[in-house]
């Protein structure tokens, strides 16, 4: 099994001691994130995009081609791009220019966010989200596998013989199509066979193999070899400590902070709290035992070979600490148990 770190920036007070760090704090703290990350050996790392408070990721493309500066291996993921409300120009443009910039190490996860404030923002009607993702996407696709391209749509100007720059580094930048509650997104993905992000974050482990489930069964539909899927999933939270009760104690304080933000009200979790969500959910939150354990049981559900992973919210010793525990202790079993042929080589230039 592969290992990404991904941030959504979230800037918000600490859950014990109720300071703020100010926005250039914070994006400095992101940027050290990401170094940790290459040092501990993982094998990517992922910038979300919100648009409003406490998020401070309006900007991955930017974001990213800091971290491109400050690394060298890791691959680099929008963990998501929010295609529906984007212009495919634009977003061909930014990223090209960041592939070239990282040395082609640069992947998209596309969705349509789960954010409602970017729609209006945006000019876009919610109703609309799911064609408006499509189009988006069939053009985005095609500006970087073809050149002089004409096309006529309904969510921007139509294109006559355009040729986007600079054109990307990779042959083909990998696209992943982010699923969360839809089987619009799992469609898409099927139709070019191209693989899938699952978040894996709110909601119980039914809700999200029925989506993978359906996504293997369309990519047979669609001629894909199933086979050959590529499923990633997240995990919802990270904390590790010498006993269960020790991380469930720990951990407290971020979680009750966390389920009184507008976030964690939008996506309307069924847990009844910490304990349900950590027995019943995909909380990673316990002993090492514990924690590669549930890696182990969700895999066998999902059949994925990509976890993501985030610490958002904790401090920078907590997040290190985290991180370390994690790729010392926790990853070597796991990669033990679970093969991964995603990752092995650099991508094709």
């Amino acid at each position: 099994m592969k290992f990404v770190v991904f941030s959504l920036m979230a800037n918000l007070p600490h859950a014990i001691t109720g300071e703020r760090l100010t926005d250039s704090q914070k994006i400095a703290s992101v940027l050290q994130q990401a170094q940790w990350v290459e040092q501990l050996g993982y094998d990517a790392y992922g910038i979300g995009e919100r648009h409003g408070e406490p998020f401070l990721s309006s900007s991955p493309a930017v974001m990213l081609t800091a971290i491109a500066a400050r690394t060298s291996r890791i691959r680099l993921l929008t963990t998501v791009t929010v295609l529906s409300v984007l212009d495919p120009v634009r977003v061909a443009e930014d990223y090209a220019t960041l592939d070239q910039l990282s040395d082609g190490r640069l992947e998209l996860i596309i969705g349509k966010g789960n954010d409602p404030r970017h729609y209006p923002l945006f000019g876009l009607k919610e109703e609309e989200q799911w064609d408006s993702l499509q189009e988006r996407y069939e053009l985005l696709r095609r500006l970087w596998r073809e050149e002089k391209v004409d096309w006529t749509g309904n969510y921007r100007p139509a294109l006559q013989q355009f040729t986007s720059q600079p054109r990307p580094l990779q042959s083909t930048i990998p696209i992943w199509h982010g699923s969360a509650s839809s089987v619009r997104s799992t469609e898409l993905a099927a139709r070019y066979g191209e693989p899938i992000f699952s978040s894996n974050t709110f909601h119980r482990p039914e809700k999200y193999k029925q989506l993978i489930d359906h996504y293997r069964q369309r990519l047979q539909h669609y001629g894909h070899d199933p086979a050959r899927a590529v499923v990633g999933a997240g995990a919802g939270a990270l904390y590790i400590a010498d006993t269960g009760e020790e991380a469930v104690r720990r951990y407290r304080p971020y979680h009750d902070s966390f389920q009184g933000t507008d976030a964690a009200k939008h996506n309307a979790s069924p847990f009844t709290g910490l304990n349900d969500y950590i027995a019943n959910g995909p909380a990673l939150v316990g002993s090492l035992e514990q924690v590669a354990e549930k890696i182990l049981r969700y895999q066998r559900l999902f059949g994925h070979e990509v976890l993501g992973l985030s610490v958002d919210g904790l401090t920078a010793s907590e997040q290190q600490e985290q991180l370390e525990r994690f790729a010392k202790e926790v990853a070597p079993i796991v990669k033990r148990e679970i093969a991964s042929k995603i990752w092995e080589e650099k991508q094709p230039v």
